[in-house]
């Protein structure tokens, strides 16, 4: 099969193909995820909620939780953790992992389910590219934070330095749907590179970022620049 054919559905499709993709894969998401980063993707959550100052007395919402990786490490912080994600099977697989957590939702990030200034701090891992639309999301998010509340995100990007982003073009290209669709599901492990087409630049979502109203924007690059480290702080 053809590993450049695109399989990104149309965009009124997005979502449902999305939801069903991860109802799929939930099973061995996390068995492929350590695969693919070599573990280090607990550590970059763990950098970043150091990075919120997230502790005691926080209540974190965490977006597109899928296993509740970042629900997990709150609760270590002290904090207590409200995930919420679009997919049934990975709320089901949060559930099995983390049992007495917290309090695990489904619901739509463009539409989010909670009262606006509910919580502290927010977190999500990996979910720009698979949203329907960006800023709304980002608009949802900086509703439901109070003032001053911290947001933090974890994408993929592309390495800035030429000979790293070639040796990640051809890993994060060719390697990762090959080993993906072998242990889980090859449409979906060829969804994830080209999902990166999805994901403005970073100043063009640094400039969404800001303009949903949020603040204090830094960045970080871990992986040699293939992931993107955002916190900011509702205005």
């Amino acid at each position: 099969m053809n590993m450049t054919m695109s399989v990104l559905p149309p965009p009124d499709e997005k979502a449902a193909a999305v939801r069903d993709m991860f109802d799929r894969i939930s099973p061995t998401y996390d068995r492929v995820n350590r695969i693919m980063t070599f573990n280090a993707d607990q550590r970059w959550r763990r950098e970043l909620v150091r990075r919120l100052l997230i502790g005691p007395g926080d209540c974190v919402l965490d977006l597109a939780c899928g296993t509740g990786d970042f629900a997990g490490i709150c609760r270590k912080a002290g904090a207590e953790a409200v995930g919420l994600d679009f997919s049934r099977g990975m709320l089901t697989a949060a559930r099995r992992r983390f049992p007495g957590l917290g309090i695990f939702v489904q619901g739509d990030a463009l539409r989010l389910p909670f009262a606006d200034g509910s919580f502290p701090a927010a977190v999500s891992g990996f979910p720009l590219r698979n949203f329907a639309a960006i800023p709304p999301a980002l608009q949802e998010l900086a509703r439901v934070l109070q003032p001053g509340g911290r947001i933090g995100l974890l994408e993929v990007d592309k390495p800035r330095n030429r000979l790293v982003a070639a040796g990640h073009h051809v890993y994060f290209n060719r390697v990762v749907p090959v080993v993906g669709g072998l242990i889980a599901d090859r449409t979906a492990y060829r969804y994830l590179p080209q999902s990166a087409s999805y994901l403005p630049s970073g100043p063009e979502l640094d400039r969404m970022i800001e303009a949903s109203g949020f603040t204090r924007i830094t960045r970080r690059s871990p992986m040699f620049g293939a992931i993107q480290s955002i916190s900011a702080v509702r205005a």
